[in-house]
């Protein structure tokens, strides 16, 4: 069986996508910083006969990396990393004039250093695969300018130019930074409490991460609505 490993499993888009997986015979290897809820996922994932395995911590945590990596191993491999955690920076957003540094290095220290450092752990599982792939969780903040999303878009921009240089130094691999469109998730409630407006659900962007992980394109960035309307 392929073995993935998602961070910022437990709710919206990473536990979307750890189900669109697990039902199609993928193991897991669950992260998020909540034990509670992410066992109570993990338990709901494996009702699809698939082992899947919570391992909670945070991901700016070098022994915690670790440990997702060290699961992984135990089922396999790695065949896919999703690097899906995120921090905004400031609950709710701010101007750049208002935006505390502490927010903004966190933002970085999870968008970026983390996910690099997890993609280092991985990367020699990832080679081994002989079709390993990395999917980074982008955001359109990383390529627009929004007023208020300038912390957060910042990180996310970093992202997608260490995705774009890790494909370039890793040909063997896949590497895919993903825009996946407006969604209605926790991580923009808590972004901007006062839109109420309806959005897309995390389900219904899943199928565009299918279709990168089934298709394998060519690394690059991609956005989850253009993926969706060319099916």
């Amino acid at each position: 069986m392929p073995v993935a490993i998602i961070t910022g499993a437990s709710k919206g888009l990473g536990r979307a996508l750890g189900a669109a997986l697990a039902e199609r015979g993928w193991d897991l290897v669950l992260d998020a910083r909540t034990a509670e809820v992410l066992k109570a996922a993990a338990k709901e994932l494996s009702a699809y006969g698939t082992r899947v395995e919570a391992v909670p911590g945070d991901v700016t945590d070098a022994g915690h990396r670790a440990g997702l990596v060290a699961a992984a191993r135990a089922l396999g491999g790695v065949d896919l990393l999703v690097n899906n955690a995120s921090a905004l920076g400031a609950e709710p957003l701010v101007r750049l004039e208002g935006l505390g540094l502490e927010g903004l290095r966190r933002a970085l220290e999870v968008n970026v250093v983390a996910a690099l450092g997890l993609i280092q752990e991985a990367l020699p599982l990832l080679r081994a695969s002989g079709a390993g792939a990395v999917i980074d969780v982008s955001s359109d903040a990383a390529a627009e300018a929004y007023g208020t999303w300038g912390g957060y878009g910042a990180s996310k921009a970093a992202l997608d130019q260490l995705s774009a240089v890790l494909a370039e130094e890793e040909p063997g691999l896949r590497v895919w930074a993903v825009d996946p469109g407006d969604m209605g998730t926790d991580l923009y409630a808590a972004a901007v409490p006062e839109d109420d407006d309806p959005r897309p659900s995390p389900e219904s962007v899943v199928p565009a991460f299918l279709r990168l992980i089934e298709e394998r394109p060519a690394s690059g960035r991609y956005g989850a609505p253009s993926l969706l309307e060319a099916r």
